[in-house]
């Protein structure tokens, strides 16, 4: 039995679901209240009954979808943008499997009929987008095959870097794009290396890149790049870090703050590494990779809260020890809702003559990826190459960029950007409100469940202090303190677990995904008002 209100009816009803011959839900709908007169769920009425799918959500064109402020409504008009915006809406982003015109990278869209001449820009949401050249000759492709065309001018960008939820994060934080942890939670694996030389691909990709190196007792970075100032520097006025710089990436580290490694306790720890990372200045990025301490304590524990993490990349190696170790830093992941997007499996083979050999086993990869549900898996022979430029400041993949290694973290760089771009798509859309219909649309990143929720239950559903006495649990806000027509002023995404909802009063609720998914659903609800699109 799962609990219901309707928009039409101020009674609490419940829907019992009921399985049909195609596999389906049949929903019936019955009141609570003793009267059923005015109530939204007439059971003696067949048209009350409706099928939902286990499969699909019966509420899935709800879906939002972004559309370009340049698209405008000209594509139904038939005029020259029309015929442009409608070629190029055959271009498909493959990671979003939304044409690029409903994406909205069409922008500054100019059209000279006589002369036959149209210019656009597509700002893609990376500078590293590992497709943006098949992207460019695509559009340029499309466009000129328009029989009043003579010249086509594509210009390429990216968006801002920007966090999707940046009101409470610190300064120095604000505009960066994707933060990455790189972890493994057990030392010695190579996390340090893979941290950097993914940082390093980033960059080669077109990316601003930045890498924070959160290991206080043993920081790497200072032996594995080579800046030319291995200071950091405070900037007095604003009382800032300012991180040095190798090869156009940002730097920070304990180990550059000239005291080498820290003898101290982990409270101590916490704020340290809270301070050089939130106080920096690293301005604009479009990712940033913290290279993360081994272990599952509250040094890592306070790093994935203080900082709003877009995915996780996992180090291990072959031996057995070295997966259950990394088990228990998947699990801690998930349990803080941040998405492990790829494992790298270091130091799996080497190659002599001519054949492959396997020094510590095999499969300890491939057990992260089954048993943890992580989608992509990348494997790094044990090369001297790989352990020297380590040791010597200058990353494998600026060494050697054509060799073996460096096409493993080309092909890892493309699975992060890829990722991370999808991620973000799935918590900027996952909670929206619809004022057609007064009711807001859920969509949970990494589920194909879609449904409607009432604002005013949302609202009354608020678990916080304010409306909660925290030590009796006795309710303070009452189901009469909240109007049935209230409507959120904003929502917007808190990280990849929740959402902040800010109502007409001033109230700022935070609401989880996991909430969420238990409030009673709205069903039947209207249809929303088409959108010239």
């Amino acid at each position: 039995m799962q609990l219901l209100h309707a928009p039409s009816c101020p009674r609490l009803c419940f829907q019992t679901p009921n399985r049909n011959s195609k596999g389906g839900l049949l929903s019936l709908g019955k009141c609570l209240q003793p009267s059923t007169a005015n109530c939204c769920f007439q059971p003696q009425k067949p048209e009350r009954w409706m099928w939902v799918s286990d499969k699909r959500s019966v509420f899935s064109f709800f879906a939002p979808k972004a559309t370009s402020v340049d698209a405008s409504s000209s594509a139904a008009t038939g005029t020259a943008e029309g015929d442009v915006l409608k070629a190029l809406s055959q271009i498909i982003d493959p990671d979003f499997g939304t044409d690029i015109v409903s994406c909205g990278f069409v922008k500054d869209l100019l059209i000279d009929e006589a002369s036959g001449e149209v210019s656009f820009r597509l700002e893609l949401t990376t500078p590293a987008c590992p497709i943006k050249d098949m992207f460019e000759q695509q559009a340029n492709e499309v466009v000129a095959r328009l029989p009043w065309v003579k010249k086509v001018s594509v210009t390429m960008s990216a968006q801002p870097a920007k966090p999707i939820f940046a009101g409470e994060l610190p300064a120095g934080l604000r505009r960066i794009s994707n933060i990455v942890a790189v972890s493994s939670c057990k030392g010695g694996v190579g996390k340090s290396t893979v941290a950097v030389n993914l940082a390093y691909t980033l960059a080669g990709m077109g990316a601003r890149v930045g890498v924070f190196d959160a290991d206080v007792y043993g920081p790497s970075l200072p032996t594995m790049v080579s800046p030319e100032n291995r200071l950091l520097e405070m900037n007095p006025e604003k009382r800032t870090i300012i991180p040095t710089d190798y090869l156009g990436v940002k730097l920070v580290s304990f180990g550059f703050a000239g005291r080498g490694r820290a003898i101290m306790r982990g409270p101590m720890v916490s704020g340290v590494i809270d301070q050089l990372l939130t106080t920096s200045e690293w301005g604009e990025l479009d990712y940033l990779v913290i290279d993360m301490p081994p272990g599952t304590g509250d040094i890592q524990l306070t790093l994935c809260q203080v900082v709003p993490l877009t995915a996780a990349v996992i180090v291990t190696t072959p031996q057995k020890l070295a997966f259950i170790d990394v088990a228990k830093g998947v699990r801690m992941f998930s349990k803080l809702k941040v998405p492990c997007v790829a494992v790298v499996e270091n130091m799996c083979h080497f190659d002599a003559d001519g054949k492959r050999y396997y020094p510590f086993g095999r499969g300890s990869g491939s057990q992260v990826v089954q048993q943890c549900g992580i989608p992509h898996l990348f494997d790094l022979p044990i090369r001297p190459t790989l352990s020297a430029s380590g040791d010597s400041g200058t990353p494998e993949v600026v060494a050697d960029p054509q060799g073996e290694v460096a096409k493993t973290f080309q092909d890892l760089g493309v699975c992060v950007v890829r990722q991370c771009a999808k991620i973000r798509q799935q918590v900027s859309t996952a909670v929206t409100y619809d004022k057609s219909i007064k009711a807001i649309m859920v969509k949970v990143p990494d589920s194909e469940e879609e449904f409607l929720l009432h604002p005013a239950t949302v609202r009354r559903n608020d678990r916080s202090a304010q409306s909660v006495d925290e030590w009796t649990g006795e309710q303070k806000l009452q189901y009469g303190d909240i109007p049935e027509d209230i409507e959120p002023e904003e929502i917007r995404p808190m990280g990849n677990y929740a959402v902040s909802i800010t109502w007409p009063d001033g109230f700022s609720q935070i609401a989880p995904y996991d909430q969420l998914q238990m409030i009673e659903r709205l069903v039947n609800a209207p249809q929303p008002t088409a959108v010239q699109s």
